[in-house]
């Protein structure tokens, strides 16, 4: 079935009203919302489904913004926010219990989550290894990529372009990050 460009542009729009005026915590500060269509772009470029194209634009709105799961439904269906809530962390926990879960977690995905889930962990990736926090030394960078590697684990088998992309920009960050050391 082909791609709905209105839907897509729709989920757009949204996502970016949702993260104005958020930046990416990496050097580069660029806007929250180029993470989120980098995010849906890979997913388009793999194959994925409409529905994992516009999880990945909404895929953060539920953990970063005001917005809820019922605006999601409200806006692009129980499937669409299905997805998005299953990949979405929930921020009342401790960063290190909502990383040890996303490891735990990633394999009972269904597909459409783990494709958006593994095309997040690789635009992850690349910020990481292009523009990192400034506040991230080397010791962190490198615990964030092995941590990733971890997730994307369990989110493989769904989408071989996707799984082979992961693996080219694990291997990509982690050689950067040797030559840094």
């Amino acid at each position: 079935m082909p791609l709905d460009p209105a839907r897509i542009l729709d989920a757009t729009l949204f996502a970016a009203r949702a993260h104005a005026g958020q930046l990416r915590k990496g050097a580069a500060a660029e806007p929250y919302v180029n993470h989120v269509i980098e995010v849906a772009a890979l997913l388009a470029a793999h194959g994925a489904p409409e529905d994992a194209i516009l999880a990945g634009l909404l895929h953060d709105t539920v953990e970063d913004t005001a917005v809820t799961e019922a605006d999601l439904v409200a806006s692009f269906g129980a499937n669409v926010a299905a997805v998005v809530m299953e990949t979405t962390d929930d921020k009342v926990l401790p960063k290190e219990i909502r990383k040890g879960l996303q490891v735990k977690h990633a394999a009972a995905h269904t597909a459409a989550g783990k494709m958006v889930k593994l095309a997040d962990k690789i635009a992850n990736l690349r910020a990481i290894a292009d523009s990192p926090p400034a506040s991230w030394d080397h010791a962190r960078r490198v615990e964030y990529v092995g941590w990733a590697g971890r997730v994307a684990g369990g989110l493989k088998g769904s989408n071989p372009a996707l799984d082979a992309l992961f693996d080219t920009t694990y291997r990509a960050a982690m050689a950067r990050l040797a030559a840094e050391a």
